[in-house]
């Protein structure tokens, strides 16, 4: 899949590629969205999803997740976005949602979101904006 990533990483959406017990103790561990899912959680949500992983090309080592919920015609979420500490700092993460972005593009869906409480500028670097018309919108939250 051609993208736009770091010389050295490279991106997959085969869901085979995954290494799932690293992801899940990824999110589950020290992503404040999805701290103490459950795997069985977890895993039926990957199952249900379209899935990116990033990789150092050097050694194959997954470094960077993402999932979307979509159904490839209108509507996308992207979510669970996560690249390990050691791998911060490079443009990953901005690399990855840009690289989300263009694999949607052909299906022409009308909107992506997203919802990050600390990464809005990571975000914005890939065309990401704040919801236009915030109003219209709504939701119910099981916390």
């Amino acid at each position: 899949m051609e993208n736009d990533l770091p010389a050295g990483y490279e991106l997959s959406t085969d869901p085979a590629r995954l290494d799932a017990d690293l992801v899940h103790r990824w999110l589950s561990e020290d992503a404040y969205w999805a701290l103490g899912r459950p795997r069985e959680k977890h895993d039926l949500a990957v199952a249900g999803s379209l899935n990116f992983g990033v990789y150092a090309e050097s050694s194959g080592a997954q470094v960077g997740y993402a999932r979307v919920v979509t159904d490839r015609a209108t509507f996308a979420w992207l979510c669970d976005v996560y690249i390990a500490p050691e791998a911060r700092g490079r443009g990953l993460g901005t690399a990855l949602a840009a690289a989300v972005r263009d694999h949607l593009a052909p299906f022409g869906v009308r909107r992506v979101l997203l919802a990050t409480a600390d990464a809005h500028q990571v975000y914005a670097k890939a065309g990401f904006v704040a919801l236009p018309k915030p109003d219209w919108w709504m939701a119910i939250v099981n916390e």
